[in-house]
């Protein structure tokens, strides 16, 4: 019998835990299957080793050209997850129709072109506010917990808690290329004001796009309440080197 990573954490008597949950993004896992044909990497396998080696969620982000995620993945995948499952994307009338069928623990919504090689802006849910309250009420009449993707910007954050969703997921691009830049104070300032402010508006926290190895646990020790963060390219590129085996710990242990 085989068993995931044992994670220890020692506080002091009547000490809170918030634990960070970690969602790995497998799109880049299909990108490789995709590149050849085939089935290697087997998805469903790699999915259930990543469960087991110690990740909390399995995230996917299927786009109308299935050029890496497929549409017949997201089915397959929910019969194998057993850890939390989120589904990213446009909600277009086909990605809508897909969760419904498959019914995720969570859909996050992102307002990515069609053409978009990755996720490079949040919602304007000032903009689309009504938009967003009909998409979402959909989502939650059929049980599924709801996210959008979002900039740490304060007007954006109170338009997003009057659209009914249980969470956002703050756009940590700006972040990750601050911390790169050595600026890890001034880069990670405005989402812990987003943080602050979402958890006062009573919306769950999720995070997500360029967090690493290298700059997810000054990240996670700035925001007090972070429900999960969500993780691919990098902890792929990163396993390249270290296997997923090792790499999932140490994301936890950053998360810890």
């Amino acid at each position: 019998m085989e068993y995931g990573p044992l994670i220890c954490i020692f506080v002091a008597p009547n000490t809170p835990i918030f634990m960070t949950k970690l969602s790995v993004n497998i799109n880049k896992l299909a990108t490789l299957r995709n590149a050849r044909g085939g089935n290697v990497p087997n998805l469903l396998t790699a999915a259930e080793d990543i469960e087991r080696f110690g990740a909390q969620g399995i995230t996917i982000h299927p786009r109308p050209d299935e050029r890496h995620i497929r549409y017949q993945d997201a089915k397959d995948l929910k019969k194998i997850v057993t850890t939390e499952y989120n589904i990213e994307g446009n909600p277009n009338q086909k990605f809508i129709d897909l969760v419904l069928e498959v019914k995720p623990t969570q859909v996050t919504l992102v307002p990515d072109a069609v053409d978009a090689i990755t996720s490079n802006a949040g919602w304007d849910a000032v903009k689309h506010q009504e938009y967003l309250k009909e998409i979402i009420d959909i989502f939650k009449k059929a049980g599924i917990r709801t996210s959008i993707f979002i900039d740490p910007v304060a007007e954006q954050i109170q338009a997003a808690a009057t659209t009914g969703t249980d969470r956002i997921e703050l756009y940590t691009e700006a972040y990750a290329v601050g911390y790169t830049k050595g600026e890890q104070a001034a880069a990670v300032a405005p989402y812990v004001a987003a943080a602050t402010l979402a958890k006062e508006l009573g919306l769950g926290i999720n995070a997500g796009h360029d967090l690493s190895l290298e700059n997810m646990a000054y990240f996670k020790q700035s925001l007090a309440h972070l429900d999960e963060v969500s993780i691919g390219h990098a902890l792929i590129c990163e396993s390249l080197y270290l296997g997923l085996e090792n790499v999932i710990p140490m994301y936890l242990k950053a998360l810890s």
